[in-house]
């Protein structure tokens, strides 16, 4: 099958694909904020450069999307019909850099915690179990 686009639009949508300041970044963003949490954006100098970092509380926040970093939910389980070896190797990689930047940050004494593109659905929940996380990872002294 042959892309629905021409290579002049396909371009277009992909240019509009963004890597940060995504939706479900700036809904964490605002929860947080309601939560009365301090936070920092995109840490260049730390693994990973996590979405969202509370270095207070040793807190890294990855927002994920389903289909980019593979989630076992119905859009990440989805594969696109063209260029499928592609897209299943690109997903892999993306997999395997997110459990190596969880796995140095966490050996540097960061906690750390991924929230899906799907979780993002119930709002309540996802204040929830940031307020958890919020009292669960005490403020350094």
């Amino acid at each position: 099958m042959t892309d629905v686009y021409d290579a002049d639009k396909r371009s277009a949508v992909m240019r509009q694909v963004k890597g940060s300041g995504t939706g479900p970044e700036r809904t964490l963003r605002r929860l947080l904020t309601r939560l009365g949490a301090r936070y920092r954006l995109n840490r260049k100098d730390l693994p990973g450069s996590p979405d969202i970092v509370l270095p207070g509380r040793r807190l890294a926040i990855f927002a994920h999307g389903c289909f980019w970093h593979g989630h076992d939910c119905a859009r990440g389980a989805r594969v696109p019909k063209t260029n499928r070896d592609y897209w299943l190797a690109k997903v892999g990689r993306n997999r395997a850099r997110d459990a190596a930047a969880a796995e140095a940050l966490s050996g540097s004494g960061w906690r750390v915690e991924v929230i899906w593109e799907c979780e993002m659905k119930d709002e309540a929940a996802l204040a929830d179990r940031l307020a958890a996380l919020l009292e669960a990872a005490p403020q350094k002294t």
